[in-house]
């Protein structure tokens, strides 16, 4: 798994880049609605275009991560491009609308209601006349009954990543016609509408052998706009084909071909021609605005020498053409290899300005997550001080303002804005505040400015062992130039001149070295915590990658608003590879930070990432998917409620109630919702930044000749009242 999220509603809550008495729920700030759900922070963005605009046939070459390892979602090794293969050539009685809210599928459901609550919860699904498998044969009651055979959990010869909801269902049988489908439950089951989407035939689902091999590297038999033509791991594609027996509006598209593209080598791919669409990192982005902007004497230069000045310029020229041979000819040939870049760079920028970049923001977010299993964060009370000192609104406005999309923090551990369970319980916690912080260190028995110990050398050695590669000193980042990429100082560290400057001595009381009576600086550092002789400081574990600068830069943020508390961060930076299986899964860290999908059922999805850790039989710890190991009994005891209620207010208030507990037990601290930027050709429509919404397959195409898209209706980054 990564530090970042993957699809909107994976298999297993992957991540991305994850106490009390009764406490209120505050409306969401903002929205003009009484409803504290509100509206999603930014629409989508993908250029939408009627189908009569749009040229029949053209490939979109599509920029993914990875070939999966398996094409069955149910598997524990599926990933982003399994979903998305999935969206586009499987059936789902549901998908996700605008506002990442569930709507019936009109091209496979006529209906699907609960047609009985007593004395059993009965739903029946009524299918479209015509929904019918690419081999001809009719969708029906029993490929429901084999996906629900599968994954119920009672044969353990099948490899299921999940069978939350389906271990629910007593029987699956056919209806009053082959149309209809009559499932019923042994036990209520409130997020019924997230079973049998995407629903597999049951060629994939009869038996363990099919399902355990026969859909990891093809998909015979299939369903959707799209087919799956050929998976290519040795070119590391996938090309999906329009499925002739698709009864809806027929795919624009002749075909989608998935293409694996490491995301640092994306903008020179969509320069070079041989991608159409591809997700990019915020450097990129900015690349590609500024490619499609009217040059003029005053835009940025950008590229290689870009940074070099005119004095630079005329000193190389002086060496080139100087009396030291040797020199003039080493400068003659870097000469040679800056303009042979420049113009290499010059040529990408023209052929980049084909493209355009959609942005919305994604159903994940990006979270702090405080290991509480041991040490100082094993405390309610440092935990919930650790939250305090954080500005929340400033690591959103780091990340988000500088892209132009909505810096809002996310105010719940359990769905976003938009979407039906959402309302902002971070008051469960409260907001910054430097004073309610330190007070709550003192109240666990830390001691500001309490005498340390020095300790051992063979343990310092140890604790580096331990660190990992790239370690560096506490309190240290090492994030500098990811700050200026951000172009963000909120700490107020800058000078005018752009240097920072740093306290000769790091961790001293503020005003220590300045003449007898000067007022202490303002964003400076407290003096440190301590207890028993130690200080207080946690272990803040990163990844190294080049994919990773913007957790990087938010973790220096953090380190600071820390240090201006008392606490001390000790950062560990760590190979991707290992970041999550080695470190948060394993529980070696105090502090990190990674990124979980939002769902519209957060009943099924969230419990088992907010789950009580047990103890296993081994005497071990089983902590399911709580890499935090930060669980109550009530937080369980309000998912078991709202799963089996079906009264959707009363199960939606018992969610909310449940993200309060969440909140006051400080185990992880949302942050805020990820961004998503999409590098699209300017004339591919209906596909971009889909923001919570489940993309529509058979729409997407490349618009006619002279064709608009539909006006003022691209929402670029738009908020919601």
């Amino acid at each position: 798994m990564s530090q970042h999220g993957v699809g909107p509603r994976a298999v297993t809550r992957s991540v991305a880049f994850l106490t009390a008495g009764v406490l209120a729920v505050p409306a969401l700030a903002g929205c003009g609605s009484d409803d504290p759900a509100g509206k999603p922070l930014a629409a989508p963005d993908i250029q939408p275009a009627s189908r009569d605009k749009i040229a029949d046939g053209g490939t979109l070459r599509w920029a993914v991560d990875s070939v999966p390892d398996t094409l069955n979602t149910f598997q524990s090794d599926a990933d982003a491009t399994t979903t998305r293969v999935a969206q586009a050539v499987l059936p789902s009685m549901f998908r996700m609308d605008a506002s990442g809210r569930p709507e019936r599928h009109p091209a496979y459901l006529e209906s699907a209601k609960v047609v009985e609550t007593e004395p059993k919860q009965v739903v029946l699904y009524k299918l479209d006349q015509q929904a019918v498998w690419s081999d001809g044969r009719e969708i029906g009651a029993a490929d429901f009954a084999a996906q629900w055979r599968a994954l119920s959990g009672k044969d353990t010869a099948y490899w299921t990543a999940r069978n939350a909801g389906y271990d629910r269902i007593q029987k699956i049988e056919r209806g009053d016609s082959a149309l209809e489908v009559r499932v019923t439950f042994s036990r209520p089951y409130a997020d019924w509408r997230s079973l049998f989407s995407p629903l597999y035939p049951k060629d994939v689902m009869g038996t363990p052998d099919s399902f355990n091999d026969g859909a990891r590297k093809k998909l015979k038999v299939t369903a959707g706009p799209f087919l799956v033509k050929k998976v290519d791991t040795e070119n590391d594609r996938i090309t999906l084909a329009r499925n002739p027996r698709w009864w809806g509006e027929p795919a624009k598209l002749s075909a989608i071909e998935l293409r694996t593209v490491p995301r640092d080598k994306r903008a020179a791919e969509l320069a070079a021609g041989t991608l159409d669409l591809a997700e990019v990192d915020p450097a990129a982005a900015r690349r590609i605005t500024l490619a499609a902007r009217p040059q003029s004497s005053s835009s940025p230069v950008m590229g290689p020498g870009a940074d070099r000045s005119a004095a630079d310029d005329l000193h190389s020229w002086a060496v080139a053409n100087g009396s030291d041979e040797d020199a003039a000819d080493e400068e003659t040939v870097a000469r040679k290899k800056l303009r042979k870049a420049a113009a290499t760079y010059a040529r990408r920028q023209q052929a980049l300005r084909g493209f355009e970049v959609r942005k919305s923001l994604e159903p994940a977010f990006t979270q702090l997550a405080l290991n509480g299993a041991e040490g100082p964060l094993a405390d309610e009370r440092v935990r919930r001080a650790v939250a305090r000192a954080l500005d929340r609104e400033e690591l959103a406005e780091a990340v988000l303002k500088p892209l132009g999309l909505p810096a809002v923090p996310v105010g719940s551990h359990l769905a976003l804005s938009g979407q039906a369970a959402y309302a902002d319980n971070s008051g469960a916690l409260g907001g910054q505040d430097t004073e309610e912080a330190q007070a709550l260190l003192a109240d666990a028995g830390w001691v500001r400015g309490g005498p340390v110990k020095e300790q051992k050398k063979d343990e310092e050695k140890t604790e580096k062992a331990a660190g990992g590669e790239g370690e560096q000193a506490a309190g240290s980042s090492g994030a500098d130039e990811d700050d200026k990429a951000l172009g963000q100082d909120p700490a107020g560290r800058l000078a005018q001149d752009g240097k920072q400057y740093k306290h000769p001595h790091p961790g001293g009381a503020p005003g220590a070295y300045a003449p007898q009576g000067t007022a202490a600086p303002a964003n400076q550092e407290a003096a440190p915590f301590a207890k028993n002789g130690k200080a207080l400081t946690l272990r803040f574990v990163l990844p190294s990658g080049p994919g990773s600068q913007t957790l990087r830069t938010v973790a220096d943020r953090i380190t600071r608003m820390l240090q201006r508390v008392g606490i001390g961060t000790e950062i560990s930076k760590v190979s991707d590879e290992s970041y999550f299986k080695d470190h948060i899964a394993s529980g070696q860290y105090d502090l990190a930070l990674y990124s979980w999908p939002a769902t519209a059922y957060p009943a099924t999805d969230a419990r088992p990432v907010y789950a009580k850790p047990v103890p296993a039989a081994d005497g071990s710890l089983s902590v399911e998917q709580n890499y935090t190991r930060v669980g109550t009994d009530q937080v369980d005891q309000l998912f078991d409620e709202a799963v089996a209620t079906l009264d959707e207010g009363k199960s939606r208030s018992l969610i909310r109630k449940a993200d309060s507990r969440i909140w006051a037990a400080a185990g992880s601290i949302p942050l805020f919702q990820r961004p998503q930027l999409l590098a699209a050709r300017k004339n591919l429509a209906n596909t971009g930044a889909f923001g919570l919404a489940t993309p529509v397959y058979e729409d997407m195409g490349f618009l006619k000749k002279g064709a608009k898209p539909a006006a003022g209706s691209s929402a670029k980054g738009s908020t919601a009242p």
